[in-house]
């Protein structure tokens, strides 16, 4: 992916960099490198450092923590779309006897497995992977603090299991088996469980004075698939363009776009702060625009990747330092910044090459009881179903190979959609997981529930 600086106007691109001086300087990072993505080319990097002279570029590695598990959770979809495994199998399916097998693929993914947060002490980020050889030294006595698929409670251990069904259906160490579906595929050549040079050497700041002390760099072991990789802003701003389109050759359109849908109940802080939590990647809500991505930190490390698919806009940075900086805000505000100041062009419009006369005939206006709703014909093939009001229920809808349609978000959701013809071939309605919509209000002439009073719609004399 190359970089090409001179597609963003000059005060975008000061906008920008004015933003991460900031965020170093008040956030007491020794370097902190950045990259935003348009149209799924790189089209911006920066990077301010506290040493003269040796601002970090694109291919300088730093530790990316639990972004991770964003590539873990991309493996196991491949192992799903394969059929070599289904979301709602349990663990003990894939991996038996870890004393956590009641939980799903889906909630380890979710991190709705009821899980601890963390693996048995030592802290696992500070200490050696060797103190843990095995799964059970990962969850310890006891996995579960909270009932499985009731609440979201982040799990490191959970992605550990994942990477162990990985390796156990692929047959191969997590890490060959990312580089080889994954990394190379998608060009990451740096990319890499351990450091290459260059890297950054990860920091502690003091909190209360200006001096520093080096944090050390544990091989994590089993724990890795939870965020062991090291990465650049070049390959992070592929990886990005990745999730927000998909790439046939590692996970379709479909796939990612269902990784970034959500998937855990949210707590009542996530509520009032619009996070929530899909299949390996956070979802939130920042200043009325949906962000999807992914944090991460190890010590001496913090990194964030984010994406607005809608303003086809991501952003990558990562810092040196254990603490001190809001990267998530940082990497929401480069997006702002390149979306307000240089909104996205649609493309032109186009009418399809072909329509089917049998679902053009079904555009228009429908009436769900009094509710009225629009059809359309959407240009990939399936239809959407809007309330003329602006207010109420909504979907999109893909179409099946039997002409009926199925929602995709949403309400309607996995409902199937039909037109229900009569006996001579004209439509009488549309019947949508059971609600029958009409061309007219309560239309006398379809079979609404209920029925229709057959003395008709009158005023109240």
């Amino acid at each position: 992916m190359t970089t090409s600086q001179e597609e963003l106007l000059p005060g975008t691109r000061r906008a920008l960099l004015h933003r991460i001086a900031v965020a170093q300087a008040e956030g007491r990072a020794p370097s902190l490198v950045a990259a935003v993505v348009r149209d799924g080319r790189t089209v911006w990097h920066g990077s301010r450092t506290s040493v003269d002279g040796h601002g970090p570029d694109e291919h300088v590695q730093y530790r990316i923590g639990s972004i991770t598990k964003t590539f873990t959770a991309v493996l196991v979809l491949r192992l799903r779309d394969e059929g070599l495994l289904d979301l709602g199998d349990p663990l003990e399916k894939h991996l038996p006897g870890t004393g956590a097998g009641e939980a799903t693929i889906a909630e380890l993914l979710a991190h709705t497995a009821g899980l601890a947060a963390e693996s048995p002490a030592p802290w696992w980020e500070r200490s050696p992977g060797s103190l843990r050889p095995e799964l059970a030294d990962v969850l310890g006595e006891q996995p579960f603090l909270h009932p499985v698929g009731r609440r979201f409670h982040y799990s490191n251990p959970g992605y550990t299991l994942l990477g162990a069904v990985v390796e156990k259906l692929r047959g191969a160490p997590w890490e060959d088996v990312l580089r080889r579906e994954v990394l190379e595929p998608l060009g990451l050549d740096r990319t890499s469980a351990q450091p290459q040079m260059p890297h950054a050497g990860g920091w502690a700041v003091h909190p209360w004075a200006d001096v520093m002390l080096p944090e050390p760099s544990e091989d994590l072991g089993l724990m890795a698939p939870a965020g062991q990789l090291w990465s650049t802003t070049c390959d992070l701003a592929k990886f990005a363009a990745f999730l927000a389109k998909g790439d046939d050759r590692v996970l379709s359109a479909e796939t990612v776009r269902e990784m970034r849908t959500p998937a855990a109940p949210a707590e009542a802080a996530d509520v009032l702060d619009g996070v929530t939590y899909g299949l390996g990647m956070q979802v939130q809500s920042w200043e009325g625009r949906l962000l999807v991505g992914h944090s991460g930190s190890l010590p001496g490390f913090l990194a964030n990747l984010t994406i607005s698919v809608a303003d086809d806009v991501a952003a990558v940075v990562l810092a040196n330092c254990t603490s001190g900086l809001l990267l998530g805000a940082v990497g929401a505000d480069l997006v702002r910044i390149v979306a307000e100041a240089e909104p996205r062009i649609p493309e032109p419009w186009r009418p399809v090459p072909e329509v089917d006369s049998a679902v053009l005939e079904l555009a228009g206006q429908w009436y769900w009881g009094t509710h009225a709703f629009a059809l359309r014909l959407t240009a990939e093939g399936g239809v959407s179903l809007d309330p003329l009001s602006g207010v109420g229920r909504r979907s999109r809808f893909r179409a099946n190979s039997d002409g009926t349609w199925t929602g995709r978000e949403g309400y309607f959701a996995g409902e199937l959609l039909k037109a229900v013809r009569r006996p001579d071939g004209s439509v009488s309605h549309l019947d949508l997981g059971s609600f029958v919509f009409t061309r007219q209000p309560y239309d006398e002439e379809a079979p609404v529930p209920g029925g229709v009073d057959p003395e008709g719609w009158r005023g109240i004399g």
